[in-house]
């Protein structure tokens, strides 16, 4: 397990990038983790390398304030916070993200951009799954875009 720069020691919020593909979304998600006082959290394995130069464009000069840990599997994370509120965001419920009081220190979990997180997953947690309205003509939004709407909606719970 990596860790990174980790000195927020109370963050607002933990997001979740589950095996993530695509190194821009993971940057402008670090960005956004940065803004929102939010520590980012990566479960291996990754499809890039964090040094890689469309990870630091996308998190343009704020990657060196980032808190990031990597860890080497769901597991592994889900026993480093045996107490917490853990969301799984998803397309596959029918529970939207809207409907929930958040708590400072909630975690949200995000799948890979091409598949999400796996069922199995999903059913294992199903009373934790949250999804984001949206039109029948698209699978899903943009993973950096689903982590801003929901991380958003929580912190303005919480008195941003």
């Amino acid at each position: 397990m990596e860790t990174h720069n980790v000195e927020l020691n109370n963050p607002n919020f933990h997001i979740v990038l589950y095996q993530p593909e695509i190194p821009a979304n993971t940057g402008n998600i670090g960005r956004l983790c940065v803004g929102t006082n939010s520590m980012l959290h990566i479960i291996k394995p990754m499809r890039f390398f964090l040094t890689d130069k469309l990870v630091k464009r996308a998190g343009l000069d704020y990657w060196d304030k980032l808190n990031i840990k990597i860890h080497d599997s769901l597991d592994d994370f889900i026993t480093e916070f045996p107490d917490s509120n853990i969301y799984f965001c998803t397309t596959k419920t029918d529970r939207k993200f809207t409907g929930l009081n958040y708590s400072k220190g909630d975690i949200f979990i995000f799948g890979p951009e091409s598949r999400g997180i796996p069922e199995d997953i999903l059913k294992k947690f199903e009373k934790q799954n949250i999804t984001i309205p949206m039109s029948s003509q698209i699978r899903s939004i943009n993973l950096s875009n689903s982590v801003a709407i929901v991380i958003y909606e929580a912190w303005r719970q919480i008195g941003f």
